[in-house]
């Protein structure tokens, strides 16, 4: 299809949401109220044309299409009005990827398509109160019986188990090697008996991540699931200025000649950010599997959402004190970039092993048993 052919497409596919050309939404990571029913409406509108994950097999929803074909219907697409997805992203940019390359043809068949379509969102089980940076030590334990599976254990800080369908959970299924092994990844119901989600309220009012407990909730085989995802995460780049440099322009503070070369640095940064996300993006589509340099991302990334919350509450002067004023809540979750998703030491902790060849530290359990070398145990 040639560039016009794809835009007229889209157009028409989006023409009930009000869309036309323009700036796509800007991301908030969670931070504020979860719009669920805003993406999942612009996720049915493209989900007929497998727009959102082109390069998906038709037969799950996407369009079959070549990583160069793929890149532009990413491009295509962020010149329309989008919406943010991150309710929807640990289905599209986790747990889709790594069905496609691991599932069984039923799990395929099951779960694709309502990831694609925004029927069902998932959330991601792994961390808990012993096991977050150093995810290998997780204690929850599945054990087999007659119908499956038994799920026991907690987990902690699960960004969206409030409203999730399926949550893919980490366990442990055998204690007696070393602890980066006997470690098996289910599928959880999330609404299932013995799952009890305590959502956790954040320092900016949000209840967007909570605590799971399992309390010997029952888990069929047929939901135990592959591992070693794919994670690209969304690969388009920004069509025109993101909304936050066009309010700031608006409003008249890149008059101030400190703040507009803040401004121009952040932009930059984003532009830098996006770009490296799109060459990773890319890559998977390619087949080729992720490397250490998602840890660079990670910390760009990071860094550059920190800047900008700071840049805007900075150009609101005294006013930009309030909490009414644009960019409150952004600012108030800015520290938890440098945590969530793997904390900024660990990033740097691997690009400085696996990139600049660095001596590893010490590791003095990765030949025991998990039973004997459990911290506190």
């Amino acid at each position: 299809m040639t560039e016009d052919e794809i835009r007229a497409e889209l157009r028409t596919a989006l023409s009930g949401l009000g869309a036309g050309p323009g700036a796509a939404a800007d991301s908030r990571m969670g931070a504020g109220s979860d719009d669920v029913e805003g993406p999942r409406e612009y996720l049915r509108s493209l989900a007929p044309g497998g727009w959102v994950v082109p390069s998906w097999p038709a037969e799950f929803g996407g369009r079959g299409a070549s990583p160069a074909a793929a890149a532009q219907i990413r491009v295509s697409l962020a010149e329309f009005p989008g919406r943010d997805l991150y309710p929807f992203m640990v289905g599209l940019y986790l747990v889709g990827p790594s069905l496609l390359v691991h599932g069984s043809q039923d799990q395929k068949n099951r779960w694709l398509r309502p990831i694609v379509d925004g029927s069902a969102i998932w959330c991601q089980m792994f961390s808990e109160p012993s096991a977050g940076s150093d995810l290998a030590n997780v204690a929850t334990r599945a054990r087999r019986d007659a119908s499956g599976w038994r799920l026991t254990g907690q987990k902690v800080w699960t960004s969206r188990a409030g409203y999730a369908t399926w949550g893919m959970c980490l366990a442990r299924t055998d204690p007696e090697v070393p602890k980066h092994q006997g470690l098996t990844m289910f599928a959880v119901k999330m609404d299932a008996p013995g799952v009890i989600v305590r959502p956790l309220r954040q320092m900016n009012g949000d209840h967007h991540f909570s605590e799971v407990f399992l309390e010997d909730a029952g888990v069929s085989d047929v939901d135990r699931m592959p591992g070693d995802g794919r994670s690209a995460g969304p690969g388009g780049t920004q069509a025109g200025p993101p909304a936050w440099l066009a309010e700031l322009a608006a409003t008249g503070a890149l008059a101030d000649d400190v703040l507009r070369d803040r401004a121009m640095r952040v932009y930059v940064s984003e532009c830098v950010a996006d770009l490296t996300q799109a060459r990773a993006a890319a890559n998977a589509e390619a087949g080729r599997a992720p490397g250490p340099e998602g840890s660079g991302q990670k910390l760009r990334a990071g860094a550059v959402f920190r800047q900008r919350a700071e840049l805007i509450k900075d150009a609101g002067g005294l006013a930009g004190l309030l909490s009414t004023t644009s960019g409150h809540i952004e600012f108030l979750t800015a520290p938890s970039m440098s945590i969530r998703g793997g904390t900024d030491e660990i990033q740097r902790t691997i690009i400085g092993e696996r990139i600049l060849g660095l001596e590893r530290e010490p590791n003095l359990d990765q030949d025991k048993p998990w039973s004997q070398t459990r911290s506190g145990s």
